[in-house]
């Protein structure tokens, strides 16, 4: 199954892999050849630690070129513009309770970082928000209870 994922998204796991392909692993492959000279591999700490390092390095790689191959990347760019949330949209929710206003962009799983106002498309506020238009009013269940909001405005970018 496809798992939607944006342009940028898409680039950060890339650089990512590049990363790991590159100088972490070139890193790591020194480490262990250090650790080596020190003697005594089955006592060696340094010599484990980077052969662990080595295997996480390893998995992390197939696991993000896994979700790359699998990916259906989106450029919001490339859609016409409408009032509707679909994945990829800058969506403003107005929260009449607190009279307080929140964005956030819907993304795929791998980006979601609710720091930089990305949530997963996956999660309880972005799955009641797609479909929807601006000036919907939407309910939403929280583990703290249901909260309400209204729909601002969506923006492709």
């Amino acid at each position: 199954m496809a798992t939607p994922m944006t342009i940028n998204g898409a680039e950060a796991l890339r650089e990512e892999v590049a990363h790991r392909k590159g100088s972490l692993r070139q890193e790591i492959t020194q480490a262990i050849a250090e650790a080596r000279a020190h003697g005594d591999l089955k006592e060696n700490a340094e010599y484990h630690a980077a052969r662990e390092q080595q295997g996480f390095n390893e998995g992390r790689i197939q696991e993000i070129e896994s979700r790359l191959a699998d990916a259906q990347i989106i450029d919001i760019t490339t859609i016409p513009e409408s009032d509707k949330v679909i994945f990829g949209v800058t969506v403003t929710l107005y929260d009449a309770a607190a009279d307080d206003s929140i964005s956030y962009q819907i993304v795929g799983e791998d980006e979601a970082d609710l720091k930089q106002g990305k949530i997963s498309v996956m999660s309880p506020i972005a799955r009641a928000l797609i479909g929807k238009n601006v000036d919907d009013v939407v309910v939403v269940v929280t583990p703290g209870g249901e909260k309400e909001y209204e729909i601002s405005s969506v923006e492709h970018k």
